[in-house]
């Protein structure tokens, strides 16, 4: 279930960044929200952003055991990994000068760390 629950906020995150490559008005839920509409570099630091999301979802299902393809081993450390990270993105979040970046994505991350803290326990 958990598992799920990232693999479906990641998806959204995604469509998110795909959006704000493609240099749709959402800026001040990203990056900092400096930007209404995303420069260039941003705009590729979105693009990579959905390649990385896919695969934080890999690691995700694999260390839920829907599919298999990462060294066991390896998907633990991952897990873990990615428990900092997200909870680190939460405090980055909640401390942003966008309003809308606190309000939207701070509880996204924290989401994101509880599932991957519940999968790094699992």
């Amino acid at each position: 279930m958990a598992a799920s629950v990232g693999v479906a906020l990641l998806a959204g995150l995604a469509v998110v960044q795909v959006l704000l490559a493609a240099g749709a008005p959402l800026g001040r839920f990203a990056w900092g929200g400096q930007h209404v509409v995303l420069p260039a570099g941003l705009r590729v630091g979105s693009a990579v952003s959905v390649a990385v999301y896919a695969a934080v979802a890999v690691v995700l299902l694999d260390r839920a055991e829907v599919v298999d393809v990462l060294p066991d081993g390896l998907v633990h450390v991952l897990a873990w990994v990615l428990t900092g990270y997200f909870t680190l993105g939460t405090a980055m979040n909640a401390v942003s000068r966008s309003r809308p970046e606190r309000l939207v994505m701070t509880p996204v991350a924290l989401a994101l760390a509880v599932v991957c803290l519940l999968l790094a326990l699992g």
